[in-house]
């Protein structure tokens, strides 16, 4: 059964920093692309950063670049979200998702709640 389970989520001021992980069960994790995810209340899902199996490169959403890291240890099946600077309008439930790179089977984590506010 694949499990995916975010922690590191909190309430913290605007300019401080949170480092989110993704711990991974149940799977291959260096079979799988992974990425982050964050929702804010009444928005759609957007997607904040991704990295592929290989890790040898990554993507974010502009909103991020330049203040969001993402990073994958493959020995400790975890996916990892650095942010710094952060910002009132970063406030999101923040998931992590993980698609296997033959099948495209996707699983998602449930959540886990970022909160920057003063």
């Amino acid at each position: 059964q694949v499990q995916l389970v975010e922690s590191g989520g909190g309430l913290v001021q605007p300019g401080g920093s949170l480092r989110l992980s993704c711990a991974a069960s149940g799977l291959t994790f260096s079979n799988y692309a992974m990425s982050w995810y964050r929702q804010a209340p009444g928005k759609e899902r957007e997607l904040v950063a991704a990295m592929p199996y290989g890790g040898a490169s990554t993507n974010y959403a502009d909103s991020v670049k330049g203040r969001f890291t993402i990073s994958r240890d493959n020995a400790k099946n975890t996916v990892y979200l650095q942010m710094n600077s952060l910002k009132p309008e970063d406030t999101a439930v923040y998931y992590c998702k993980a698609v296997q790179v033959l099948n495209w089977n996707t699983y998602w984590g449930q959540g886990t709640q970022v909160t920057v506010s003063s």
